[in-house]
């Protein structure tokens, strides 16, 4: 079985969300210094590349990410092709799939191929109606190669807090653009923040 790595890279110059906190990795202590070790500093928002959004990103009072159960990021997965290049996705962008094929959804979109370091001025995220259609499928974690579950400018999150309403886990900014549609094994654990609104991932695909 061969394992796909869906993360994306953490480097200096990465592409973050505009205003976000920049990554940065220093080094500390040097080994060709003397040092026992080498040893380095990371500065990341929770947001970071890959990564995971806990509802207490986007409601007052949500959950916070070590509080979360683990089970959505870890099982039985479908990929999926959006045509649609931006703007939200309905029930109908996605009707050549049977989406009750697996409990978690991955939207592979034109973001796949962003420019490096450069932050997407389009990309798909769901809408309430996908949501609400997602939600009496049983599907239990949405991913895309998107930055956000909205729109840039959005203040009132519809479908983060749709998603939110549905049980439905969101995984975000996902590299699925050497991944071919179909069925995998997914893995994608938070870490346990106490507290944290969100979590970086190391996102993995089995093919099954």
């Amino acid at each position: 079985m061969g394992i796909i790595d869906i993360s994306r890279k953490l480097r200096p110059g990465m592409t973050v969300w505009p205003g976000d906190t920049a990554y940065q990795i220093e080094p500390v202590l040097h080994l060709n210094q003397g040092e026992a070790v080498n040893l380095t500093t990371l500065t990341m928002s929770a947001h970071t590349g890959s990564h995971v959004d806990a509802p207490l990103h986007f409601t007052e009072g949500g959950q916070a990410i070590d509080e979360l159960a683990l089970e959505p990021y870890w099982g039985a997965a479908q990929v999926v092709t959006s045509v649609k290049r931006a703007g939200p996705l309905e029930p109908a962008d996605l009707e050549g799939y049977d989406l009750s094929r697996a409990r978690r959804l991955l939207v592979r979109s034109v973001s796949a191929n962003h420019i490096p370091g450069r932050f997407p001025e389009e990309f798909v995220y769901p809408s309430p109606t996908l949501a609400e259609y997602l939600g009496s499928l049983g599907i239990c974690l949405y991913g895309s190669d998107g930055p956000s579950m909205d729109e840039v400018n959005s203040k009132s999150l519809d479908g983060h807090h749709a998603l939110w309403r549905q049980n439905i886990a969101i995984l975000e900014w996902l590299d699925l653009s050497e991944v071919p549609d179909g069925i995998y094994e997914l893995v994608a654990m938070p870490l346990k923040i106490v507290g944290g609104d969100g979590s970086p991932v190391r996102a993995v695909l089995r093919t099954m």
